[in-house]
């Protein structure tokens, strides 16, 4: 099965971490998280995808350069200007050369979606599109969607206030499309698939929606990057996918150095990371080659590749410090973003 994996925003809210690189390149206990997306997607029999690109595309070139990721054969879109998401399916599918039914996936959402399911209910329904659902507490941010009782779509309604939502039921960013739904596109053209797409194919009744208790994370805040490594510590996610380096709570991904006097609790610490004597590592995320010197304690937060928080400076929830960025010797930081 094809799939076109949208990847082509800016990652704003996880700045300064996406300067440098695109969210879906941010690692997942030692890989990128579109690996992770890719090798949960190849359980389903996805062989073939396009990665709909916009934000710093080259870096998704260099990491797979023989066009392959978790055995998945990739393809490229390079979007010449934001095409929004209906567009920018349609623009990817015609590199991909979608003739049958095919999948889209948001490529920062994490889940363990039953996707065989999805696109067995979708081809039972004889569906347009179906759209995975999934349960949430506050779906104000989201896109809400009720059904009736056979699954058919009745509305789409994107992001309402929490008491006037339908239905807890959100749109969980994976969906299944026969080429008739390209049709409804033009090419080239910027359409929101969730602002017109939909609501065109709910009053042609063709859109269908199956809902999933899996597991479900968007990624795209702090708090939920850091949420994505907790889960797995705390045994609410059991992954896929093998977690190497295990000490305690914590994953110490080889290659990695922790002082014998560190403590280190409920953290992730990456290849060519250096948690110094004496330094506190909790709750937090260190991505490659970010140094903890003598002293300093990290608390609720993300250190960018390669960088270091000197001798006796804190961090508290949520700070993020970029690639390369340093956080000076005796320094306290709350809910900072450096650089700004």
């Amino acid at each position: 099965m094809k799939a076109v994996i949208l990847v082509g925003g800016e990652g704003t809210r996880l700045r300064p971490l996406t300067l440098t690189a695109p969210k879906q390149m941010l690692p997942i206990m030692g890989a990128t998280m579109l690996e992770r997306v890719m090798a949960q997607l190849a359980s389903h029999g996805v062989d073939e995808a396009v990665l709909s690109l916009g934000y710093l595309p080259d870096r998704f070139l260099e990491a797979y350069p023989d066009g392959e990721c978790a055995g998945v054969a990739l393809h490229y879109a390079v979007e010449p200007e934001p095409l929004d998401t209906a567009g920018a399916v349609r623009f990817a599918a015609e590199e991909l050369g979608v003739t049958d039914t095919f999948l889209v996936v948001n490529g920062d959402v994490l889940t363990d979606l039953d996707v065989t399911a999805l696109v067995a209910f979708h081809r039972q329904h004889g569906a347009e599109g179906t759209v995975a659902l999934t349960p949430v507490e506050d779906p104000s941010r989201f896109g809400v969607v009720p059904t009736d009782d056979d699954g058919r779509v009745i509305a789409f309604v994107e992001k309402p206030p929490a008491d006037e939502a339908p239905t807890n039921m959100i749109n969980a960013g994976t969906y299944v499309f026969e080429p008739a739904f390209l049709d409804r596109v033009p090419l080239g053209e910027r359409v929101s698939i969730e602002r017109a797409t939909f609501p065109a194919m709910v009053a042609d009744g063709v859109l269908f929606a199956m809902s999933d208790d899996a597991y479900w994370l968007d990624t795209g805040t702090p708090q939920a990057y850091i949420e994505a490594h907790t889960d797995i510590l705390d045994g609410v996610r059991t992954p896929s996918f093998e977690v190497v380096g295990r000490v305690g709570d914590s994953v110490r991904i080889p290659g990695s150095t922790v002082a014998d006097d560190a403590v280190v609790r409920r953290s992730v610490v990456d290849a060519g990371c250096v948690v110094e004597p004496g330094a506190t590592v909790v709750d937090s995320v260190l991505l490659p080659g970010s140094i903890v010197r003598s002293g300093a304690t990290v608390n609720g937060s993300i250190l960018g590749p390669g960088a270091v928080v000197e001798a006796g400076a804190t961090l508290l929830p949520t700070c993020v410090i970029g690639a390369g960025a340093s956080v000076v010797a005796g320094a306290t930081l709350t809910d900072e973003r450096l650089p700004s």
